[in-house]
């Protein structure tokens, strides 16, 4: 399940490898992350589609919202919060609440913010074609896993809004033939958000059982 909200987390920051070659391709998903940063609170809608080998597993729909390095993710099975400094993941079938205190190398699997400063972490970036999504212009990004590096992402395609430089699509390629595809359906900024919505709130999960693993 880690690895699932991995690639979920990524609709919002990507690791790249910066090299001289990759000026315009950088400058896009940078362009993209300044809009996350300067975006004030924020709510994206997403549906995620996993295959094997091109067959439908499952299908997910969710939401984030996020403010600052703080995000709250909640699909129908999962509930994140993360404050900054303590993760819940909360298990709906199970309930059952795991409490950490995930270090540098952990957030950046699973918080977007940490992800934005990891510009050495070992994927080469390009600059596709330029095509149309849903009806907007977007510039294609593609990612490619560098050789000595060992990720749970392999190959990633990203459509960037050219208007809004916000994140709309994004194909992941994942060892062992696995894949995910994931559509932004909708997506707010400017909202206002308490600190307490990114923490666990025992009042409203009263029959969850709590693994603390700090």
């Amino acid at each position: 399940m880690k690895g699932i909200f991995y690639v979920l987390l990524t609709l919002f920051a990507l690791s790249i490898k910066a090299q001289s070659t990759q000026t315009e391709s950088q400058r896009i998903l940078e362009s993209a992350a300044a809009a996350i940063r300067t975006g004030g609170g924020i709510k994206a809608d997403f549906t995620m589609k996993m295959l094997d080998n091109g067959k439908l597993l499952e299908e997910i729909k969710g939401s984030i919202r996020l403010k600052g390095e703080l995000f709250l993710l909640k699909t129908e099975d999962t509930v994140i919060w993360f404050d900054g400094k303590t993760q819940w993941s909360y298990w709906v079938e199970m309930e059952e609440v795991n409490v950490t205190n995930p270090t540098t190398e952990e957030l950046q699997s699973i918080n977007p913010y940490a992800l934005l400063s990891a510009y050495q972490t070992g994927f080469e970036c390009e600059k596709g074609g330029e095509t149309s999504f849903q009806g907007k212009p977007v510039d294609e990004v593609l990612l490619t896993e560098t050789a000595n590096n060992r990720h749970e992402i392999l190959r990633a395609r990203l459509y960037i809004t050219k208007e809004t430089h916000q994140l709309a699509f994004i194909a992941i390629e994942q060892p062992g033939g696995s894949c995910s595809e994931i559509t932004v359906t909708g997506y707010r900024t400017k909202m206002m958000y308490e600190d307490a919505l990114f923490r666990f709130n025992r009042k409203e999960y009263p029959n969850a059982e709590i693994i603390d693993l700090r």
